[in-house]
């Protein structure tokens, strides 16, 4: 299993704050690129929009393994 997790305004759009997914061991080692359009988020990660892996920032194309966490960020302002 997966853990994706929304953040701020991608929860708001997404309506869901977590999903776990399960990673079966005949397909290819998902990666947080090719988890979005499978969420339903839409065709590709939007470029302004940071992937953290087990919650340190990474690049869209790490493999991911069971038991991983993935989240997504959008932007984030702030003072």
């Amino acid at each position: 299993m997966i853990t994706v997790r929304l953040f701020a305004s991608l929860r708001e759009q997404a309506g869901w704050g977590e999903r776990s997914l399960a990673i079966t061991p005949d397909s290819p080692s998902p990666t947080p690129a090719n988890l979005w359009p499978q969420l339903g988020l839409g065709a590709a990660i939007p470029p302004q929009v940071r992937v953290a892996v087990n919650q340190a920032f990474s690049a869209l194309d790490q493999p991911l393994q069971s038991g991983d966490e993935v989240a997504f960020l959008p932007p984030i302002s702030g003072g």
